[in-house]
């Protein structure tokens, strides 16, 4: 037998692994792996980016959401939705060129999620139906009105939004709500 020296009373159990309801959630990716997908043969190595997120505000906080980008794939229709899927999750953290996926961390932005029916003896299931600024502006609404993403849009989940002069003049970072 394994020694364990575990103490169920300090820690909380896990809660549901049931799919969070349809509608919009503020995020933050919490980690990044890319993989490598499993070999088929005679189909190049194909490698995919795991995104963790964090639910980071309301009643689901702490829940988490995850997404599977296909970068590598011999599909060239997988790749671009993965390619744009990626380009997404950039400009709603106002990182467009991240040299490391780490640089997506603790961003905040949110994703629409809706339920995919689970097929073939699996559960159903969350998947995210669309990526959007954090104030809810959806990058279609933020591309029309011209507007590019900057640092700005982190602190502010405002696209272009420049920083007020009280914010200015402060010397610590006003604490966002999803950061209490």
């Amino acid at each position: 037998m394994s020694d364990l020296n575990f103490d169920a009373n300090k820690v909380e159990p896990i809660g549901s692994f049931e799919p969070l309801p349809v509608g919009d959630y503020l995020v933050a990716i919490s980690a990044t792996d890319l993989k490598d997908a499993k070999p088929k043969p005679n189909k190049k190595p194909g490698k995919y980016l795991q995104v963790t997120m964090d639910v980071i505000d309301g009643p689901s906080k702490g829940r988490k959401i995850f997404d599977f980008l296909n970068l590598v794939n011999d599909n060239k229709t997988t790749e671009e939705i993965a390619q744009k899927q990626l380009s997404a999750i950039c400009r709603v953290t106002g990182v467009m060129q991240p040299k490391k996926s780490e640089e997506l961390h603790n961003r905040p932005f949110m994703v629409r999620l809706k339920i995919q029916k689970g097929t073939d003896g699996y559960d159903d299931r969350n998947t995210i139906a669309e990526y959007k600024f954090a104030n809810g502006m959806t990058i279609k609404e933020g591309a029309s009105a011209g507007h590019k993403p900057s640092p700005a849009t982190i602190a502010t989940g405002a696209p272009n939004a420049s920083p007020s002069p009280s914010q200015s003049a402060q010397s610590s970072p006003q604490k966002m709500p999803w950061e209490t």
